[in-house]
């Protein structure tokens, strides 16, 4: 299975709010994620972004490939990215 890490889109017409999961690749983009990492609201200012670093330095490490908005997001956090 090729898993990849991605932002799954939640929240009201014109309010975006974005959860980071891990998915299946084939997978669309709102279907049911294999494991929920953390959320980003681009409302806020700073925009607000939560990750669980542990699970998500785990998924990297077993071969999950970030999208690029969520490879940005993760480095912003201190998290190692290939």
């Amino acid at each position: 299975m090729a898993a990849v890490i991605r932002l799954k889109r939640m929240g009201a017409i014109k309010k975006p709010a974005h959860r980071i999961v891990v998915m299946n690749r084939e997978s669309a983009r709102d279907s049911r994620p294999i494991e929920i990492l953390g959320f980003y609201d681009p409302k806020t200012n700073p925009a607000t972004v939560k990750v669980k670093k542990e699970r998500a330095e785990y998924w990297i490490g077993v071969g999950a490939t970030p999208s690029p908005a969520v490879r940005t997001l993760l480095k912003k956090q201190g998290i190692k990215v290939r």
